[in-house]
């Protein structure tokens, strides 16, 4: 689905770039303002917006505020004729994934919509929650992994160090980047973000650094790059082990200097930038393998930061399955509950998808539920054979690794603890969670995780 919506109040410019765009292999829908454009966004899905910033009735800005909260997927692209550094900012800052300046060449805008549907794609395989939404800056849950997290990002958030973050993907690094940022000092400067694996190779250099007027054909205008515009912010390169080798010399050299040229320039620009990456590859593998430059991964590898996958932090899947049922009983406008002996079945799974999978399960079964509750009827017959096989393939104790042999013991002992607390409480959930020293949820949790619900 590669339907980009084009939104100016100028009728020849609609017309220029919906032919532009439909030569190129899209479909193509056209607003004349932002009021026309919110109505196609509800009646049809959109890959991308390209919208200009000075139309009557809904402006760009404001066509920009309602897509970012409404329909935080959809990648915004501003179009506008006052190509200052600051009004890119501001946009960039609202959410929008890039901006072009009137007069433009059409390879330009060719190439950043590529870039639009690239980084959507790769979205969709990350987990995307509004921070107006989200709890505790976006990363919910309560294992003690999670909790090593939120201590993690309150150390070092007011400093300006470095810090690389590491992950499967759909394990919410991008969340652990906003969360860095915004309990930061820098918090009220711009966030900008860059998924490297959607720019082209030709063009990370103007991407990162910007370029002149005549720099190279098509240059019209000069154009600042997002180091620029992260000035007294933070700089945020997922997919950061994607950078060409001939341009990790370039970046090594502003994290190390704090300054550059744009393509093309003569001029130094200075810049006060903190830099966060992100990355779901072993970059120690590459820097080996020679594709990843040494002195580069240890610059950027100053406070290492790992998120773990969600089968190793199977205590968050309850506060996970509750916010994702809360969230799609409102969108789908649902009052859905979820049976315990599906979530004792979630919890025995091990989730290779992360909590991207475990949304769009949750999504799927409560579309299926008949009677306004989850039952096992509705968990996917791939995903019951998928647990079945785990538990009939589990190895004997004396062959586990010797972590694993240790987790099943004191799992074990936990287990019996937990029995105890509740027999001599003679089932009062309260009473054991109080004698157990946990919260009344968490001693709920693993009654769930252990099979004692019933």
């Amino acid at each position: 689905m590669n339907k980009i919506l084009i939104v100016d109040d100028e009728i020849n410019m609609r017309l220029v770039l919906t032919a532009m765009l439909k030569k190129e292999g899209y479909e193509v829908a056209s607003a004349s303002d932002g009021q026309e454009a919110l109505q196609i966004l509800q009646s049809g899905k959109i890959a991308a917006v390209v919208t200009d910033l000075k139309m009557p009735n809904i402006d760009g800005m404001e066509l920009l505020n309602h897509i970012t909260s409404k329909h935080p997927a959809i990648p915004v692209i501003m179009i506008t004729a006052h190509g200052t550094v600051a009004t890119a900012v501001e946009a960039l800052k609202k959410g929008a994934l890039d901006y072009i300046t009137k007069p433009f060449e059409l390879d330009d805008l060719k190439n950043v919509i590529a870039k639009a549907i690239k980084t959507r794609n790769l979205k969709e395989n990350e987990l995307f929650l509004p921070p107006e939404e989200i709890e505790r800056t976006g990363i919910i849950g309560t294992s003690e992994r999670t909790l090593e997290i939120f201590e993690a990002i309150r150390r070092v958030a007011p400093t300006t160090t470095t810090i690389m973050i590491n992950g499967e993907t759909g394990t919410g690094k991008e969340l652990v980047a906003e969360a860095i940022h915004y309990n930061s000092p820098r918090k009220n400067n711009p966030l900008i973000k860059i998924n490297c694996a959607a720019i082209a190779e030709t063009l990370m250099e103007s991407e990162l650094f910007g370029y002149e007027k005549g720099a190279y054909t098509g240059a019209v205008i000069t154009k600042p790059g997002k180091f620029e515009l992260a000035h007294k912010g933070t700089l945020f390169l997922d997919e950061v082990s994607e950078i060409p080798r001939d341009m990790q010399v370039k970046l090594l050299r502003v994290i190390q200097e704090q300054e550059f040229e744009r393509v093309g320039g003569l001029r130094t620009i200075k810049v006060d930038v903190r830099i966060i990456t992100a990355t779901n590859q072993n970059l120690l593998q590459q820097v080996q393998t020679g594709n990843f430059r040494e002195d580069l991964y240890y610059r950027l590898n100053v406070f290492p930061l790992e998120v773990p996958p969600l089968r190793e932090r199977k205590e968050d899947i309850l506060p996970l399955v509750d916010y994702f049922v809360d969230k799609f009983n409102k969108k789908l406008n649902l009052a859905i509950t979820v049976e315990s002996e599906v979530i004792e079945m979630l919890l025995r799974y091990e989730w290779p998808g992360n909590i991207r999978e475990l949304e769009n399960l949750i999504e799927r079964m409560m579309l299926l539920a008949p009677n306004n509750i989850i039952t096992l009827k509705e968990i996917p017959v791939e995903f019951k054979t998928a647990v079945d096989k785990a538990i009939t393939t589990q190895t004997d104790d004396s062959k586990k690794p010797f972590k694993d042999f240790m987790r099943s013991h004191m799992e074990n002992v936990e287990r019996q603890m937990i029995i105890k607390c509740l027999e001599e409480s003679g089932g009062n959930v309260t009473k054991a969670a109080r004698e157990s020293g946990l919260s009344r949820k968490g001693l709920q949790m693993k009654m769930i995780k252990y099979g004692l619900r019933k």
